[in-house]
């Protein structure tokens, strides 16, 4: 629940003005005449409308995207379509992401979460300091002609200053970035399991043996030659080395 609001925190997104007093129900039940009234504070609204943009924000503000593109590839490279599952490979894509996010995680914990919490600093506040890191992130993973694609006309926007840079346009910049990378690490993964198909291909074919899938007989080469390599090891360290 921390990781999730520290999150929404990072977006800038100010609440609304009349959500700002805890006092303003924003449901409340009676049970009878002067019985305790039961109610939810109107100020949690905005983390309510929120939460079911999770998924989107997982996608546009962290490095879920680049991890889970190239997981995926892989098993398509490998040719096997339900091993590993969907939800391995999204659990395990999820774990990488909050090991590579953690050290911006634990500045926007540190210095707008656990203040904003203690009342030192106001909602907007708390947003502006989470929101440096976060994009701090971003721009170390976008490319310029990607970030330039979203900013033209735009004079006031420097890279070089965090500040400078709207998270309106910085974020489909960074997406668009991590697509190109996701996809660049992929090629280089699936390409020795191309050469394998070819090669058994070719082999089946001068053999004769033109009834029998290919695929039989390369999944077992290609996962042998996998394992050979430790192929899990250096996959997610060239990932978490990429960021």
């Amino acid at each position: 629940m921390k990781a999730i609001v520290v999150l929404l925190l990072a977006l800038g997104l100010s609440a609304p003005a009349w959500a700002a007093d805890a006092s303003v129900p924003l449901l409340s039940v009676t049970p009878g005449a002067g019985g305790q009234v039961i109610g939810v504070p109107g100020a949690s609204l905005p983390w309510l409308l929120l939460f079911p943009f999770l998924p989107a924000l997982l996608l546009a503000f962290t490095a879920f995207t680049r991890i889970a593109v190239v997981l995926f590839l892989l098993r398509q490279g490998l040719g096997s379509p339900t091993a590993p599952p969907n939800l391995v490979l999204t659990g395990l894509a999820l774990l990488l992401t909050v090991f590579v996010m953690s050290p911006a995680l634990k500045t926007i914990n540190a210095e707008a979460y656990q203040p904003y919490l203690a009342g030192v600093l106001s909602f907007n506040a708390a947003a502006e300091k989470a929101a440096s890191p976060l994009k701090g992130f971003m721009l170390r993973q976008t490319r310029a002609e990607d970030l330039s694609l979203f900013t033209e006309g735009d004079k006031g926007v420097d890279p070089r200053r965090v500040d400078s840079v709207p998270l309106a346009a910085l974020a489909p910049a960074f997406l668009t970035s991590e697509l190109k990378t996701a996809f660049q690490i992929g090629f280089m993964v699936v390409l020795p399991f191309l050469v394998i198909d070819l090669v058994v291909a070719a082999v089946l074919t001068a053999l004769g043996m033109i009834m029998l899938p290919p695929q039989l007989v390369s999944l077992p080469l290609k996962l042998l030659l996998f394992v050979t390599v430790d192929g899990w090891h250096l996959l997610v360290g060239s990932l978490i080395g990429s960021f």
